[in-house]
């Protein structure tokens, strides 16, 4: 069943969605050639943690970390490590949930680390433009396989693979509720698209073909071929008819401008 929220309830899931964004930022402004994942996820927590959230990743599942960081063929839920450490010309995928007043933040950005190969950036620019593509799609009287369309269509014409094994997904109470949002489908199919509807919209786009497969640690996702993939993913909610995206890139973009060791596309 979807569970479409109330005014009230779409304001508290902003309150969430926005701690997930200043934890974005803060993390871009420690990416830096030699870090390792353990560290920013660290951050991350405490960060969560000193202002009232409580990381929903962590324990979900059995999942270890705050944070699911995804380095180069990595396409989500890479485990941090002391193991791992950022080298230049990395992409790394940073994804992160928070829960604060009994609602769920959940979103996602791909930050480019160095000097990053140029068919490497264009991918991850075009997994960005796909995220808005689709949010134009979330409105009243559209279906969310008119947000999938949108997402797969863009992604195909420039040569790219979309991630089939993985969606997005609505969310609230819950980190994971109805209803899925694949990144592939057909216009007019899937559920219908009403006011008070909260999903999470998240493009998963590989430089290659579009198979993954699982790592032996059970978690982390990876390109079949091992070519590089990228990820952005937005909160939102329809309100009036059309998409209010309760999340923003602002914390982490600003952060990247300060940062040197970060490419803004």
């Amino acid at each position: 069943m979807i569970y479409l929220k109330t005014t009230e309830e779409i304001e508290l899931m902003r309150i969430s969605a926005q701690m997930v964004s200043q934890t974005l930022g803060l993390v871009a402004s420690e990416i830096k050639e030699g870090v390792t994942l353990k560290h920013l996820d660290v951050r991350a927590e405490q960060f969560i943690r000193d202002n009232g959230g409580v990381p929903v990743f962590k324990g979900y599942g059995g999942f270890p970390a705050t944070l699911c960081l995804s380095v180069n063929e990595q396409v989500v839920h890479g485990i941090p490590s002391d193991k791992t450490i950022l080298q230049s010309g990395d992409i790394i995928s940073v994804d992160c949930g928070v829960i604060k007043n009994h609602f769920v933040g959940d979103h996602a950005y791909t930050f480019c680390c160095g000097d990053i190969a140029q068919e490497v950036q264009r991918l991850v620019r075009v997994t960005k433009e796909c995220l808005y593509l689709g949010i134009e799609q979330a409105k009243t009287g559209n279906r969310i396989g008119d947000v999938s369309y949108a997402i797969q269509q863009h992604a195909q014409k420039n040569g790219y693979g979309v991630v089939r094994d993985l969606v997005g997904h609505g969310l609230g109470k819950n980190l994971h509720e109805k209803p899925e949002v694949p990144n592939y489908g057909k216009r007019g199919s899937g559920p219908l698209i009403q006011n008070g509807l909260t999903i999470a919209i998240e493009p998963m786009i590989n430089l290659g073909k579009k198979e993954v497969t699982q790592l032996k640690d059970g978690w982390t996702i990876v390109t079949a071929d091992r070519k590089p993939s990228a990820h952005f993913e937005h909160d939102i909610a329809i309100v009036n008819g059309v998409a209010d995206i309760l999340s923003t890139f602002s914390y982490a973009e600003e952060a990247m401008k300060k940062n040197d060791f970060l490419m803004d596309i």
